[in-house]
Formats: structure tokens, C-alpha cells, sequence
């Protein structure tokens, strides 16, 4: 009797474990604390795994775009790096711009003609996630402060040539006189003092001192769940928004769970953040102040206030050291738009025909002005484009593509010098950028009308 009840319960044990592992996964908000796995294990597998994970995100992005090096003559960023030309994204054999202009967006949907480079863009790993940045950038912050950005598991995806120049100038609206203050130097913990000090007043000089010191971060860190082969001291804010602009860096919104819902995030540039007043893609918070705590408290560490503590978050103080570092952060100017009047408009002595046809189909029948005001080009608000229209919810490289939801409306001016865009950077270029807002919007423009446009937004 006795060992009958012992098999009674060992075949229900087995039946209830049986139910559980046939059950699917449950999701969980939190990342695991505790580790089963010892870091010379982990890096150990996920290097022998990095060259199938970036052979995969190459293919990927072959699959979407044209990478080629096309250089637009005569269109130059800022500091001189020439612009990208063309439309990169590409279609499904048979199709023409025009012929998908011409559907609804239930045909494209059923059909499944909506551009896969027009589908969000996953991260380089997307179940892994976190900061990827540029070799540019790695490689200059090691010459010059001796800390390794380069991650053991994954390398950044695009190609040099469709990110921002670097490093990118820097101007100030204190000293429009000055021009590129940071004399074509990338601005580090290193140099910041001697390229600054009797620019800037002691506050500011303090609060751009914070702004190039590394804190701990989610990936660059001490703890042994770090993704650097050394304990790192971490991550600094220009490392990823350089000279206050962009370098193309990129990585997961720590606002959405679970994780293949999370989205890339382009990081977007600094220039002219003192006519913003929305910070965060879709995050709405109301003041820079607010979000540079936000970043330091949680976003470092995919929002998780747990994982900050583990390992070493930097609360700083609103008064002394949030506030110094948003009163740098808002001497950040655009770059000089030399064809543009006082209000933000092109001066037909200066413009050319193309530039201003341009101007007249942004303000006209493209729409772009009911978002993008001048002379900043943002009306500080969010929109939803509702993109979701034109395909079927699907994983792409473990990001589950949905629908997008509001997001800010970010401004155009020197829009040139901020490749990729959108806010995960899934248009490479600014004819991409086009035709994405003419199939969206609905604006059927003839080829003609969208080189314009394209001309126009040079000019800004």
C-alpha cells in the first residue's frame, strides 16, 4: 500500500511537471538577477556564436537595402562628408514606386507589398540587445582614454557610410562666432577642459564634465553579466550622442516588454534641444532635466531599477549636476543653414529652382509642414503614422513587428547630417525617408516632385 501511494505520487509529480513544461513560456517584466552561468562560459560561447549572429544581420540588411557607396554630388554634411543619394530600400520583383503609390493600404497589407526596409529594423541581436557602437567610435575613445567600447559578442551593423560624419562639429548659440567649437575633434574626458574653458562659464564646463565621464551601463560595466571581455567603467552620454550630435549608435527602448517587442532606437541628435520641448522618442517626458535622470536611474539598464543597483547605477543630483548638465546640453545649436531667412524659410536670392519647388511640395501637397513647422521644423508633438496599415504583425530577426504607436516629431533642421532615420533608423537616406512619407501619407508625388523635396531638405 505503502509503495503504491509513493508511484501515485511520482506519476502525478511527473504529470503536473508534464502540464508545466507543455505550457507556454511565461513573459516576464524582469531580467534575471542571479546568474547560472560564470562569465568565462558565457563570453566563451557567445564569441563563437558573433560571426553567425552578424553573418545573419548582413544577409538581413542585403535582403532590404542597396549598401552601396553612392555619394550625391555637390551635397556634403557640415563638416564635409559626402551625403548618400537614391533610394535604398528595396522592392519585391515586378513592383514600381508608382504601381505601390497606387494601392490601398489593405492591397499592400493582403498582398504583402509594403517594403520590408520599411518594417521596423531590428537591433544587430535583438534578444540580446543593448549599446552597440560604431568602430569609429571605439577606436578613438580607446586612443584617446584607453576604455573599450567593442562588445565580445556583436559588432555594429550599418556600413560607415550611411551614419553622421565624425567626429561631427559642434555649435554653440553662445558663440555662433566660434563656429565648430570642437576644432574637428571628437570632445572626451580628455580634452574637454582645454577646448572649453574660457568658452564656457564654470556651471556649464561642469555639466559638459559629466557628460563625457562613463557611469555604469547595462553591457559596459563590473559585474560578470557584462557583454566587454574587461570590467568596464561604463558608458558616457557623448559616447553615443558625439560632439552633442550622433554617431549612429544603437539600441533597445527600455520602455516596452517583452523583449522582441522592444524597439531599435537610432540615437538621435542633440543639436537645437533648446527649442524641444518632448524628450524621448515615446517616452513624452517634459523637460531634458527629467530625462537625463530617467537615464541615469533606469534606461542605462533597460529601464530596470533592480539591475541598476546590481551594478552600480550613478543617481545624480537634480541641482548640482542635472540641472549643469542640461544647461550644456541646451547651448547646443543646429548647424548654419546659410539658404534660410530669419524664419526658418529659404531666401529665393539664395536658393536654387529645385530648393524651392521643394519648398512649395513640403508646405504643399506633401503634407510635411503639418508636423514639421518652421523654423525649427517640430510642432513639439507626437504623432501616429499608423504604419500598421500596410502589413501583418510578423518576427524579424526576433523583433516582433507591430504596430509603432505616437512618436515625437523630431526636427528637420540640419536633417542632412543625421542619417539613418526614423526613430530606429530603418531609411537610409533621405530619398528612403520620401517615399516612406508619400506611401504613408498618401501624397502620390510624381519622381519629379519627390527630387525636390529631396533638394529642399538639404537646404535645411
Amino acid at each position: 500500500m505503502k509503495i503504491g501511494k509513493i508511484i501515485l505520487f511520482g506519476l502525478m509529480a511527473w504529470s503536473c511537471a508534464g502540464l508545466v513544461l507543455g505550457q507556454e513560456e511565461k513573459k516576464s517584466s524582469y531580467a534575471p538577477v542571479v546568474l547560472t552561468e560564470e562569465f568565462s562560459a558565457t563570453m566563451f560561447r557567445m564569441k563563437a556564436e558573433k560571426s553567425g549572429v552578424m553573418k545573419r544581420q548582413l544577409e538581413f540588411l542585403q535582403e532590404r537595402y542597396d549598401l552601396r557607396n553612392d555619394t550625391a554630388p555637390n551635397a556634403m554634411m557640415t563638416g564635409g562628408k559626402p551625403v548618400q543619394q537614391g533610394i535604398r530600400v528595396k522592392l519585391a520583383p515586378g513592383l514600381s514606386w508608382e504601381k505601390l503609390a497606387a494601392m490601398t493600404p489593405e492591397d499592400i497589407r493582403d498582398g504583402d507589398f509594403f517594403p520590408k526596409g520599411f518594417l521596423p529594423l531590428p537591433h544587430p541581436n535583438h534578444p540580446q540587445g543593448g549599446m552597440v557602437f560604431p568602430h569609429l567610435e571605439i577606436d578613438e575613445i580607446k586612443k584617446q582614454e584607453g576604455r573599450d567600447l567593442a562588445r565580445f559578442d556583436l559588432d555594429f551593423d550599418l556600413p560607415d557610410h550611411f551614419l553622421p560624419e565624425f567626429p561631427p562639429p559642434m555649435f554653440l548659440t553662445t558663440r555662433p562666432d566660434l563656429g565648430d567649437v570642437s576644432q574637428g575633434k571628437l570632445v572626451t574626458s580628455d580634452n574637454f577642459f582645454e577646448l572649453f574653458d574660457g568658452i564656457l562659464n564654470p556651471k556649464q564646463i561642469e555639466g559638459l564634465r559629466l557628460l563625457v565621464t562613463p557611469f555604469p551601463q547595462q553591457q559596459f560595466n563590473d559585474t560578470s553579466d557584462r557583454r566587454s571581455e574587461r570590467p568596464s567603467r561604463g558608458v558616457s552620454c557623448f559616447d553615443c550622442h558625439a560632439n552633442g550630435h550622433t554617431n549612429g549608435a544603437t539600441h533597445l527602448s527600455g520602455d516596452t516588454r517583452p523583449q522582441e517587442y522592444r524597439h531599435r532606437i537610432d540615437t538621435p541628435t542633440l543639436r537645437g534641444l533648446y527649442i524641444q520641448r518632448l524628450f524621448g522618442s515615446q517616452r513624452a517626458l517634459k523637460t531634458v532635466e527629467d530625462f537625463t535622470e530617467f537615464e541615469q536611474r533606469g534606461a542605462y539598464f533597460d529601464g530596470d531599477p533592480v539591475l541598476a543597483t546590481k551594478k552600480g547605477a550613478n543617481i545624480l543630483e537634480r541641482g548640482s549636476q542635472v540641472q549643469f548638465m542640461a544647461e550644456f546640453e541646451e547651448l547646443l545649436d543646429f548647424p548654419p543653414a546659410p539658404k534660410l531667412d530669419v524664419f526658418g524659410k529659404l531666401d529665393p536670392a539664395k536658393a536654387d529652382a529645385a530648393e524651392l519647388r521643394g519648398q512649395a511640395i513640403f508646405f504643399g501637397k506633401g503634407q510635411c509642414a503639418i508636423c514639421h513647422t518652421p523654423p525649427y521644423y517640430t510642432d513639439n508633438s507626437t504623432h501616429n503614422l499608423q504604419a500598421e496599415r500596410f502589413f501583418k504583425p510578423r518576427m524579424i530577426n526576433g523583433l516582433m513587428a507591430v504596430a509603432d504607436g505616437p512618436i515625437k516629431t523630431f526636427p528637420l533642421r540640419g536633417i542632412k547630417d543625421s542619417p539613418p532615420y526614423l526613430h530606429d533608423g530603418r531609411l537610409l537616406t533621405l530619398e528612403d525617408t520620401v517615399e516612406y512619407f508619400n506611401l504613408i501619407l498618401g501624397d502620390n508625388l510624381t519622381a519629379d516632385e519627390k527630387t525636390d523635396l529631396v533638394a529642399f531638405l538639404r537646404s535645411l
